[in-house]
């Protein structure tokens, strides 16, 4: 049995980190099974580097919003902590998130933790045509509230994911794993 989970969303420059792409905002929220806080980080970065504007037209961050920012490296031992005190981290469509953080990670100098994980985004359940959900369709077959103008921000996107994952273990959609 868990005792709690961290989840995860980041918004980024681009759609591939091997192009170059950069993380600009990421949430960690940590949570116990109740679905109270226990701990988060939330942060912008400067990129250094141009935002794709179809990246921008879904995210609504502009390069000038980051420019001064600290740089990704400079949180990456409070982003570990966060995800190493958790038993499980959580994130909707996992290897997009994962690839970025891994190349952030890299590019630090440092290894991003390895935890038990689980993508909500596995829920074909959800849809009407089994296609994997994207958020909106996931909280909407749930029954979490879900606002897209405040989609795609990580704190947000971070805070319905929690939910749904609680939902979906209510309701015996999602199977927590085993830890040893």
């Amino acid at each position: 049995m868990i005792d709690s989970f961290t989840v995860l969303d980041t918004e980024t420059t681009g759609l591939e980190p091997n192009d170059g792409h950069r993380v600009i905002e990421v949430a960690l929220i940590r949570y116990d099974m109740t679905g109270r806080k226990l701990e988060q980080f939330v942060g912008r970065f400067d990129p250094q580097r141009a935002i794709d504007p179809k990246a921008q037209a879904v995210h609504k961050i502009s390069y000038a919003e980051l420019a001064g920012k600290p740089l990704f490296a400079t949180a990456v031992l409070e982003m570990s902590e966060v995800m190493n005190n958790a038993d499980l981290i959580i994130a909707h469509n996992l290897p997009f998130d994962a690839k970025f953080m891994a190349a952030e990670y890299t590019g630090a100098g440092a290894v991003l933790p390895n935890r038990p994980s689980l993508d909500t985004m596995h829920a074909r359940w959800a849809t009407f045509n089994g296609k994997s959900p994207n958020l909106g369709e996931l909280c909407f077959a749930l029954g979490v509230p879900y606002d897209p103008d405040s989609a795609h921000g990580a704190e947000y996107d971070v805070s319905v994911t929690a939910a749904c994952f609680l939902e979906g273990v209510r309701r015996g959609f999602y199977q927590i794993p085993t830890l040893k």
